[in-house]
């Protein structure tokens, strides 16, 4: 049987353009997993995807015509119940044969295919058979109604085939599929279409119109060549891209297109072929924030605005076109009329909104319903407000609590401006400008726009501590309110982003070393509720520390090592990493695996111990040499590991304690913990109390143990 390529395609209408990558790559890797399991492509088969705004399409390789058969052993009952004393078939054995399918002629030569095998306790009868291989063309209708059923597709949408009569719900109505195996159609049939070897190309472009596909090698080929299309998904978006860069450097000045991926992923789902395009708008619209002008051209219409070498926006912007005219003015002035008015609206909002200096809106903010059962917005900056002077007198003086409470008033007067009103992705930015038109002190503006960050994973840090603090304040006021009405993430599910909010709060504690006790931070966020909330910081903890648990082994550190560490909950989460670096070189020595698995034992003899273990170990009581030896160890090396602990110096702590591997060892192989004596028993008792303390200070070293 000779292996040929395989090609599927399905050419349909515009496909939702965010979704389109995921579908291609989704539709190509069903299929290949739906052959390999039918033993029609190899484990290492080579799967291509290809997506464009109208088709969906894989090229596999190898697959073979027909799947080998495969030699099939069914065990069916004791020999001793099939077959009689003369060794012919019980009636038991009949009607288990005929429960397979056996016709009369097969049983009547079941010596043939009937086995006895000794399966280690008795002879048992087996029936051997041989399953025939499937075809590639009923193996790939299988693959590719499998295919077309796990589609992920975002809103199905129903239409009527050309008989009239017939529905079919899909992503898209589809026109046309194509199924080739080396050179051959193979006949399968999807959504109505039975398959060929035609399809269609560019809509304009195309050098012909059906084309068609002599081999499956060569589609892409083909598709580029006579149908004025790049199949790609991923040779399309390189080739926007180099586009983009070569247009930006024949405008000159250092210019550079914005990095946008997610607006590079759409503008590649929707064009088959890319044409880059200069276009220019007035200069005088650059008197508005930048933020605004690249929104407007970024979500409206999709172009790129070009910055210069200083990173500010200039009156030139990218086009990515899907036709390619010998003349492009048309398009190039098409695009520029129609930006034009986005421009001017967004001018419009701006003056609009500088007419009202930002506190006048602050009163507004009482219509604003944030959540039923939490108030209008007003109540929000209320909270938010007492949250922020909280911490700022835990951080410094007068002038940083009089900043925080001012920037906290103002923090959300811009949702109700017509510029946030048309563009909700501004909220912040906008206030940072209103702020300073309004002649706000320069880190209140700076805190408004930055008390949202961060907005999403590796996002910036506030800059400054005024906008450190309102963004502290601002996270911890939404994950205790929504916490407290019971409104917690559940699965997948997390409408609110309080996982986003949470990581905020731990990334800023952390990665500023801010002196703020976590417990702390919990006590004010709840006192600024009052009476409001049932109490949720035992639950919004563990969330909390959940979601620092997620960063860190992100970051590299294992499970163990961070278990071991937050075990503890140590309450300034400033500590924590340098509390896993020791950890981590603690581990590294080789008395560590003795010691974590010491601390367990300890903690396991503690716990089934009866009654509470005596605060002081009396050394008056101490009489085996081992024990002795333990609790003159332990007060040499307690005093030195203390002073280290005190001084910040968390590896030192754990380095100081390996000195106790010999004396615990000697203790737990010469010493009888468990003695007939309660005052003997309750002593040592207390010298593994001690033990215990002494070790797990800077981490719960049992979490260590295999």
């Amino acid at each position: 049987m000779m292996a040929q390529p395989l090609l599927v395609e399905l050419l349909v209408e515009e496909l939702p353009p965010k979704a389109l990558r995921g579908l291609g790559e989704a539709f190509a890797h069903t299929l290949a997993e739906q052959l390999r399991a039918q033993g029609l492509a190899p484990a290492d088969a080579v799967v291509t995807p290809y997506a464009s705004p109208r088709r969906l399409a894989a090229h596999i390789a190898p697959v073979w015509p027909r799947a080998a058969d495969q030699p099939v052993q069914l065990k069916l009952m004791p020999a001793s119940v099939g077959l009689d004393a003369q060794g012919q078939p019980t009636a038991a054995l009949r009607k288990k044969l005929a429960a397979l399918g056996v016709t009369l002629e097969e049983a009547e030569t079941w010596t043939a295919r009937l086995v006895r095998r000794h399966d280690g306790k008795a002879e048992v009868l087996y029936w051997d058979s041989v399953v025939s291989g499937v075809t590639l063309a009923d193996g790939l209708q299988k693959a590719l109604d499998e295919a077309l059923r796990r589609l992920p597709i975002p809103k199905v949408m129903t239409y009527q085939l050309a008989d009239g009569w017939s529905n079919v719900r899909f992503v898209r109505p589809a026109h046309a599929l194509v199924a080739l195996h080396g050179a051959q159609v193979v006949p399968v049939q999807a959504l109505g279409l039975q398959a060929g070897r035609h399809t269609h190309g560019h809509r304009f472009e195309a050098a012909r119109d059906p084309i068609e596909l002599p081999h499956a090698d060569v589609y892409a080929e083909v598709l580029r060549r006579e149908g004025a299309v790049i199949a790609s998904f991923e040779q399309r978006r390189a080739e926007i891209r180099r586009q983009l860069q070569a247009a930006a450097e024949r405008v000159g000045g250092g210019c550079r297109p914005i990095e946008d991926e997610a607006l590079l992923e759409e503008v590649t789902a929707l064009v088959e072929r890319p044409h880059v395009l200069v276009c220019q708008f007035e200069p005088a619209f650059l008197q508005v924030p930048q933020e605004c002008l690249i929104l407007t051209m970024k979500a409206n219409q999709k172009y790129f605005p070009l910055l210069d070498a200083q990173g500010r926006l200039t009156h030139r912007f990218l086009v990515v076109s899907n036709v390619s005219p010998d003349d492009p003015s048309a398009v190039v002035q098409g695009n520029e009329r129609v930006v034009r008015p986005r421009l001017a609206d967004a001018k419009f909002f701006y003056d609009q909104d500088r007419k009202r200096p930002l506190e006048s809106r602050v009163l507004g903010l009482a219509k604003v319903v944030y959540h039923r059962e939490l108030g209008t917005q007003a109540e929000r900056v209320e909270r938010v407000a007492a949250i922020a002077r909280a911490l700022a007198r835990r951080l410094g003086g007068e002038e940083l609590l009089r900043l925080a409470d001012r920037a906290a008033l103002l923090a959300k007067a811009d949702l109700l401006t017509d510029m946030v009103g048309e563009f909700p992705e501004l909220q912040g930015t906008m206030g940072r400008y209103y702020a300073l038109h309004d002649g706000e002190d320069a880190r209140v503006a700076e805190a408004i726009e930055d008390h949202y960050r961060p907005r999403f994973a590796g996002d910036a840090l506030p800059r400054g501590e005024v906008g450190l603090v309102l963004a502290l304040a601002d996270k911890l006021e939404t994950l205790t309110g929504l916490f407290g009405i019971g409104q917690l993430p559940s699965g997948d599910k997390d409408p609110y982003a309080l996982r986003r909010h949470a990581l905020g709060v731990v990334r800023m504690l952390i990665e500023r070393e801010l002196p703020l006790a976590l417990p702390d931070l919990l006590d004010d966020a709840v006192a600024a509720f009052g009476e409001r909330l049932r109490d949720p910081r035992e639950a919004l903890a563990d969330f909390i520390h959940d979601r620092l648990a997620v960063l860190l082994r992100e970051q590299g550190y294992s499970a163990h090592e961070v278990d071991a560490v937050l075990a503890l909950r140590p309450p300034l989460l400033r500590e924590v990493p340098r509390r896993l670096q020791a950890v981590r070189a603690f581990a590294a020595l080789p008395e560590a695996a003795a010691l974590a698995a010491a601390n367990k034992r300890v903690g396991n003899i503690l716990r089934k111990a009866e009654g509470v273990a005596p605060e002081a170990v009396d050394a008056q009581r101490l009489q085996e040499p081992a024990e002795r030896a333990l609790y003159e160890a332990l007060q040499q090396v307690q005093p030195q590991a203390d002073a280290a602990l005190a001084a910040g110096d968390y590896t030192e702590n754990l380095r100081r304690l390996a000195a106790l591997k010999a004396p615990v060892d000697a203790f737990f192989d010469q010493v009888m913990v468990n003695a007939e004596d309660a005052a003997l028993r309750a002593n040592r008792l207390a010298l593994l109390a001690a033990l215990q303390r002494a070790m797990n200070r800077v981490a719960d070293l049992a979490r260590l143990a295999a």
